[in-house]
């Protein structure tokens, strides 16, 4: 397939004070599961308003939301197999919610609000407990006015470990893209504008790697590393670049691959995926090397792999990773007794919509602008009144995704993990299960899962604002 890509406004000047920035800020240190636990046992994140360095500790600091006072919220690191137990306190003036993202969860859990659950309210808490049946990369974040909410830095990341110790030490990478005024501040004017809304998404002007720019990781020769990335921006596909190293990828969305050397312009990740990749670190001691954002115009340095002075006493043997082992059952995934649905991507600027269902009327394009639901799948324009598909739990569904839109579009199945296994009519080898998968223009892609948790579950673009403007449905798995 030749990789489309669009054209992203960035502004320059401040990729600039983050890369001087990156001269003088400290090294980040691994994350840890730093979460407070009450009493009774439950991890404690608390939604409510702060502000963060994003354009460095000599700047203005910025007013965000954030879980627990820090951006990106802090890591949660449970084993496999494990019961989480989560209590959101809910200190911001709108009510919220949080959807555990990857996770084959209990639908009450899922963290829907208006589908799975009530919003909580501000002043008020829920309580989410689920097992993390699967090892892997996975993250968390506000599943109610998302457009807004998550584009003001409600997210964190969930590392769920494998049974046995890894080999390799984590690299946790957040990566974000923020819409900043002159003066530092999220520009509020923009929140929620239609011309967003029907094209690319919220777009922003500056990239921060767990909410710094620029930020620098210390490394020593010899170890073996496990960069742990997860793209939380609202709208923007992040392409990068390893620079000086060849990295090995052995998971996409949390789930094992068959490990394979990434050759240039292979890193590419749409908003809500993630990449597990295993890096050599082979360089000499005072070795600065970058780790780039590419875009048609240019590379930006976003942040550095810091070779720290000595060598470990007993270095890694590079070779070809290991596998990592697989949780995820598929025993009951039957490709030629699928059940088939279609759905049709209509809408936004430059498409080919004139009318779309929208709260049981066909509305023409003109209400559906004045009623901001832009996109529509099959017709309708983000109704949720009835399921895209209802399906027996155990049976196996083949949903035939046409793009007929001038966009890309990031679809995420909620508490499954599906395979692509034709694009463009051209069958795809092999089985890669993920639960969250570009759909570039014009594109004819299928995606296939097995049915095997019950409850109404999110089928929805993850262009977090093209999701609010119509592209949004369920699947009733009975």
């Amino acid at each position: 397939m030749t990789e489309k890509t669009i054209s992203l406004p960035l502004n320059r000047r401040h990729f600039i004070l983050g890369a001087s920035a990156a001269l003088f800020a400290p090294s980040v240190s691994v994350f840890a599961d730093d979460v407070p636990v009450s009493l009774d046992g439950y991890r404690v994140l608390t939604a409510g308003k702060t502000t963060a360095s994003l354009l460095g500790k000599d700047s203005s600091a910025t007013p965000v939301w954030a879980y627990n006072g820090t951006n990106p919220g802090p890591v949660i690191r449970v084993k496999q197999g494990e019961k989480v137990k989560v209590r959101l306190i809910n200190k911001l003036d709108q009510p919220t919610s949080i959807h555990w993202h990857g996770i084959r969860i209990d639908n009450a859990m899922d963290g829907v609000t208006g589908l799975t659950q009530e919003p909580v309210k501000p002043g008020e808490s829920f309580e989410y407990e689920f097992i993390a049946p699967d090892a892997g990369t996975y993250w968390y974040h506000t599943h109610n006015r998302s457009w807004e909410q998550l584009a003001r830095g409600l997210y964190g990341m969930l590392i769920v470990e494998e049974p046995d110790a890894s080999k390799y030490r984590d690299l946790n990478l957040v990566l974000d893209d923020w819409r900043l005024s002159k003066d530092g501040s999220i520009e509020e004017q923009s929140m929620g504008e239609l011309h967003d809304w029907a094209h690319g998404g919220r777009l922003g002007n500056v990239l921060t790697v767990n909410g710094q720019p620029g930020p620098v990781f210390d490394v020593t020769t010899g170890e073996q590393l496990r960069l742990r990335i997860v793209n939380v921006a609202n709208s923007r596909i992040m392409k990068l670049n390893i620079a000086d190293h060849d990295p090995w990828l052995i998971a996409l969305d949390g789930h094992p691959v068959t490990p394979r050397k990434l050759k240039k312009g292979d890193l590419v990740l749409g908003p809500a995926q993630r990449v597990d990749l295993v890096v050599d670190a082979k360089l000499k001691s005072g070795t600065k090397s970058p780790i780039q954002f590419v875009s048609d115009r240019q590379k930006i340095d976003i942040a550095t792999i810091n070779y720290v002075t000595g060598e470990l006493a007993t270095p890694a043997v590079f070779t070809r990773p290991s596998g990592l082992p697989v949780s995820m059952p598929h025993s009951g995934f039957n490709l030629e007794a699928a059940k088939t649905v279609d759905l049709n991507m209509i809408g936004g600027a430059m498409g080919n919509m004139d009318r779309a269902m929208l709260g049981g009327k066909m509305l023409d394009w003109r209400q559906l602008v004045k009623a901001k639901r832009v996109w529509a799948f099959n017709g309708i324009a983000g109704d949720l009144d009835k399921p895209l598909v209802q399906v027996r739990k155990g049976e196996t569904v083949r949903i035939d995704i046409i793009n007929d839109t001038a966009f890309p579009h990031a679809m995420h199945l909620h508490g499954h993990h599906f395979t692509v296994v034709t694009r463009n009519n051209m069958s795809v080898a092999g089985r890669v299960w993920r639960d969250t998968e570009l759909v570039y223009p014009d594109e004819k892609v299928s995606f296939a899962f097995l049915a095997d948790n019950p409850g109404k579950w999110l089928f929805h673009c993850h262009m977090i604002e093209h999701q609010a403007g119509g592209m949004m449905t369920w699947i009733d798995v009975a």
